[in-house]
C-alpha cells in the first residue's frame, strides 16, 4: 500500500465515523469542527475522492 492509498485510507475512516456519528447521534462532526460553508464542502470532496482512491484497493494484491 502506497502513501496516497494510506492518506484516502484515513480520510475514508475519518469519513466513515462522521456518518456513523449522524447516523447514531443525528451529530455532524465536519460541520460541528468546521461550521456550514465552503470548507466543510472541500472536506466532503476530499473524502469521496479518497473513497473513490480506495476502491482500487478491491482490485490491488496487497501481498505484493
Amino acid at each position: 500500500m502506497n502513501t496516497i492509498q494510506k492518506i484516502a485510507l484515513v480520510f475514508s475512516i475519518i469519513g466513515a465515523i462522521n456518518w456513523g456519528l449522524v447516523g447514531l447521534f443525528s451529530f455532524n462532526l465536519v460541520e460541528a469542527l468546521f461550521g456550514n460553508g465552503m470548507l466543510t464542502a472541500i472536506v466532503y470532496m476530499i473524502v469521496g475522492i479518497a473513497g473513490i482512491i480506495n476502491i482500487m484497493l478491491l482490485f490491488v494484491d496487497l501481498d505484493n
